[in-house]
């Protein structure tokens, strides 16, 4: 048929039949001549509103095909339901699955507002649904009832998956933690997750089912799965043993404490180690991971163990700093940069063979300094005391002072070394008691100096150890701190006050609400920052519970409590990448007219695309070209944040490339210390990025005369970033099971803060992650015959090479006589070559040989990636990871209770053969003083000495 023209004119007649054979036929030839039947559009979609007309359907149908080709597609959809039968949803032609995308679309935008559906289209999702069903798309139809937030349709999909059931288990609770951004719809998936899990006997199952009765906060049932695996006859009390394990990395401190308190205690003090294997002995084992920081403990052995830090590169990071004028910035942020290198290593040889140099520090780079001893004892916990008691107040504050930035710094260190373990272990609960009678002390002090010094560096070492307990009594002593109105003090103690009310939400409505009423009183800049981070620390994790409060603080007048109010929304949305928070933050990015808030807003943004960091780039990239130094400052550091557990971050590091050479020095700062977070563990054969940037950040730190003092600071804390903790850590802020982890949150917004408080840089060391895979076994020793396979070559994951000390070697050049007539003859043969192209064809050719050489090594299977096994404990980074399988063949005889995909942690592992005798390593305590290399001839060294201070005549 060549035209429509005779069909269209038969719209007209007033005979229905002939109206209707019309319809049927341009039906048929719709898709060829849709675009004469748009002409007369108006008409037929006129019939299909007549209510006495016949075939209303009919001319829907036609009038939602023609709308189609249109590209009209909202029209479509809405002809579409007024088609009844006509529209197949369960055809796959090309308009059918538009029409049932565009479907879909508005009924989860429908059921997202709470809007009323129309019945039509509810008939159409149901189809979707039984299509799904009937095809075996059990994951698409999960999908599409957790975007319409339909429990019932989630729990359908579940239960009809048959023999899939395990499997969609594990992939609706990855997917719900991802991409459901209603809070109260996440918590009744999860609990609908409960209730099927609970059905399950996969010991397997149970790991996941713990973890999911941990975010929805039901310690009570927490506890009776643990008891129910423990008194199990066969090995699944190993199933407690790996889920306790597990909520241990997540750092929930107020969680563990319920825990240990809803669990039956054993009769008597013994040991784990003292019983025979029961009940008894498994509970007892339980509350020793939980309360005794085992995993620390292990974690301290590895990375003391491992530690590979580059001695001769540290040396030379000093020489450098230590050419031209001397600047306290640069020494102390290479203070600062040792500590990030030796992180969590116990190694302070430099320190100790260094104190002249360390003592250069004066005031509160002293405090700085002294306080960086517990970023590398960091989980050191048991000698703790001993560590410090050079530097701590010796009468606990209440006599004079002779040196408080020493003794508040080691009050600051205090805490950091105990930062992970809190305040639930008998080491934890001593040293909050002390750092609480020093806070007490403190507030005695007659010299000002010597009490805001101390008060500072007490009031952070309690926030640390009590983060998230929620104690009542210690946030009334922290705001009584506040109250006094000592600008620095009180900044401490408002942060301390955000650590100790971590999470709690409404719960300390009433202390947010006058900590906010003070924040508009006092005239201390410093203090109002401290309260709008503590009320942004409060909220986290709140979402939508947190909107009132924050709409509060984005609308205040003054830009310090508005740049409180981005911080809020990066906490309470954390790893949520909630649509109306991401709007509020870019919308601020560009609008607000205070600089700090614009780039507190850019740097949330990180913390709210925790659990999507592949979308972060390219959200920032317009960002990171804008014309405020501010805002491609928080680029950067947006980048950093969200982008630094991605396995392959090119698109981040392609952002930042340009930023390094920034105009502005403040913005190369941060870019160098993005790159470094997300290049640590990746050497050459991995990422060359790595290679330029080592090689970017020895050139800034040795050009004093370019490099301005910020940029020349960047780079010398990216470099102990980039190889933190002897290259064995990660900047980590979430679990291996995709949650996010509280203190890592907390520590990182801390850590930015460095912008207006050197002390601050410390704050990271919250964040760093061992990445270790140690296997133990029921008695939580590690067989040192336990195996896993890597399945790629080994130079890829391997430790960056260290630094060669250059010999020269003076030699004498013996001048080579040549004659003329030689040298006249070289030249003509040089100049025939040149004309005939000769030199050029040659190389060419050896190019193409070296191509090929290298195309025939790649392809050949001599060169194909071995299989190397590693014993444990063993380094595992992020990027080898996924090449990781465990064994499962009958020779290996030890086997992971709960197998992961991306193995990395501590896995509690299955003896095949018990009874028979095992070759183990016991967890050690590194010793007091540990040196860097094996070299060093101290046996027994002494702790560093405590800094000499003389308090200056002259005081600004």
């Amino acid at each position: 048929m060549n035209s429509v023209t005779g069909l269209l004119g038969l719209l007209d007649e007033e005979d229905e039949k002939l109206q209707a054979y019309a319809l049927e036929k341009l039906l048929s030839v719709l898709d060829e001549h849709w675009a004469e039947v748009a002409d007369t559009l108006d008409t037929i979609e006129a019939l299909s509103e007549d209510e006495s007309f016949p075939h209303q359907e009919l001319a829907a149908f036609v009038s939602s095909k023609c709308f189609y080709h249109l590209e009209e597609y909202d029209d479509a959809l809405r002809l579409a339901l007024s088609a009844g039968d006509l529209f197949d949803v369960g055809s796959a032609g090309e308009y059918e699955v538009t029409i049932v995308g565009k479907c879909i679309e508005q009924y989860i935008a429908l059921r997202s507002e709470e809007a009323e559906v129309d019945p039509k289209l509810e008939r159409i999702v149901e189809g979707m649904f039984e299509k799904c069903y009937s095809l075996g798309n059990f994951r698409q139809a999960l999908g599409i009832a957790l975007e319409a937030n339909r429990l019932d349709k989630v729990e359908d999909a579940l239960v009809r998956s048959g023999d899939e059931l395990p499997e969609m288990l594990s992939h609706c609770m990855q997917v719900c933690q991802r991409h459901v951004s209603s809070r109260s719809f996440r918590r009744e998936v999860f609990s609908t997750l409960v209730r099927l899990y609970e059905e399950q006997r996969d010991s397997c199952k149970y790991i996941e089912l713990a973890t999911c009765l941990h975010y929805l906060g039901e310690v009570a049932k927490y506890a009776s799965l643990i008891m129910k695996l423990i008194e199990q006859d066969d090995d699944e009390y190993l199933t407690a043993y790996q889920a306790v394990f597990d909520l241990m990395e997540l750092q929930d401190q107020r969680f563990v404490g319920e825990l240990l308190a809803a669990l039956p205690k054993p009769e008597g003090s013994k040991s784990s180690a003292d019983l025979p294997d029961g009940d008894e002995r498994r509970l007892l084992t339980v509350r020793e991971i939980l309360g005794e920081g085992i995993s620390t403990a292990m974690y301290l052995d590895f990375l003391y163990k491992n530690n590979k830090t580059d001695a001769l590169g540290l040396r030379l990071l000093k020489q450098s700093v230590e050419q031209g004028r001397k600047n306290s910035v640069l020494h102390n942020a290479t203070i600062v940069a040792h500590s990030y290198l030796q992180a969590g290593t116990t190694v302070d040889s430099f320190v100790r063979n260094n104190l002249e140099w360390l003592g250069r520090a004066t005031n509160w780079a002293k405090f700085t300094a002294t306080a960086s001893l517990g970023v590398i004892h960091k989980g050191n916990v048991k000698p703790s005391m001993d560590l410090l008691q050079p530097y701590l107040p010796s009468d606990l504050g209440t006599g004079a002072s002779q040196s408080p930035y020493s003794e508040g710094g080691a009050l600051y260190a205090l805490g950091l070394i105990h930062a992970g373990e809190g305040a639930t272990n008998e080491n934890g609960s001593s040293a909050l008691e002390y750092l609480t009678t020093a806070l007490d002390g403190a507030g005695n002090q007659e010299n000002e100096t010597a009490r805001e010094a101390l008060q500072h560096g007490a009031c952070l070492g309690v926030g640390l150890v009590a983060m998230a307990s929620g104690d009542a009594g210690l946030a009334e002593k922290l705001q009584n701190v506040v109250y006094n109105d000592n600008a620095v003090a009180g900044e401490g103690a408002a942060l301390a006050m955000g650590m100790v009310m971590l999470g709690g939400g409404s719960k300390h409505a009433d202390v947010v609400a006058d900590i906010l009423g003070y924040a508009h009183d006092t005239q201390h800049e410093k203090i109002i920052r401290g309260l709008g981070l503590a009320v942004a620390m409060v909220m986290y994790g709140q979402e939508e519970a947190a909107d009132a409060l924050i709409e509060q603080l984005c609308r205040d007048k003054d830009p310090i409590l508005r740049y409180g109010g981005m911080y809020t929304v990066g906490l309470a949305y954390a790893g949520t990448a909630n649509n109306a928070a991401i709007r509020r933050l870019l919308h601020v990015a560009v609008s607000d007219v205070a600089d700090d808030v614009r780039r507190a807003a850019v740097t949330s943004l990180g913390f709210v695309m925790l659990n999507v960091p592949e979308r972060i780039p390219e959200l920032i990239a317009l960002l990171s070209e804008s014309y405020n130094p501010h805002v491609r400052y928080g680029a950067c550091m947006a980048l950093a944040i969200g982008c630094s557990h991605m396995d392959d971050p090119t698109e981040a590091l392609n952002l930042l490339d340009h930023l390094k050479d920034d105009k502005v020095d403040f913005v190369k700062q941060g870019a160098l210390l993005a790159c470094a977070m997300l290049l640590m563990q990746q050497n050459p054969e991995t990422n060359n990025k790595a290679k330029i940037l080592r090689h970017k950040l020895s050139q800034t730190i040795g050009d004093a005369k370019h490099s301005p003092t910020m940029t020349r600071m960047g780079a010398i804390l990216a470099t102990g970033l980039i190889d933190a903790g002897g290259r064995n850590v990660k900047v980590e802020l979430k679990s291996r099971t995709g949650f996010t982890k509280p203190p890592a949150v907390v520590g990182m917004v801390l850590w930015t803060q460095y912008w207006y408080w050197y002390p601050m840089l410390h704050m990271i060391s919250l964040t760093l992650t061992p990445t270790a895979l140690i296997g133990v076994n029921w008695q939580l020793d590690m067989p040192t015959n336990f195996e896993v396979d890597c399945y790629e070559d080994l130079k890829f994951f391997d430790y960056p090479k260290p630094m060669q000390e250059k010999k020269e070697k003076k030699q004498v050049r013996v001048k080579t006589a040549v004659l003329s007539m030689t040298a006249k003859a070289k030249a003509r043969e040089a100049l025939k070559r040149k004309d005939t192209g000769l030199d050029a064809m040659e190389e060419d050719e050896d190019d193409d040989t070296k191509k090929k050489t290298k195309s025939k090594k790649s392809n050949s299977p001599e060169h194909e990636a071995p299989v190397t096994k590693l014993t444990n404990p063993l380094r595992v980074t992020a990027q080898q990871s996924k090449y990781i399988r465990f064994k499962t063949d009958d020779r290996q005889r030890y086997v992971p209770v709960y197998p992961m995909d991306h193995p990395m942690g501590i896995f509690v592992l299955r003896d095949r053969q018990p009874g028979e005798d095992e070759d183990v390593m016991k967890v050690a305590v590194p010793p007091t003083g540990a040196a860097m290399g094996a070299d060093d001839d101290e046996d027994s060294a002494e702790p560093p000495a405590p800094f000499e201070w003389t308090e200056p005549s002259h005081r600004n």
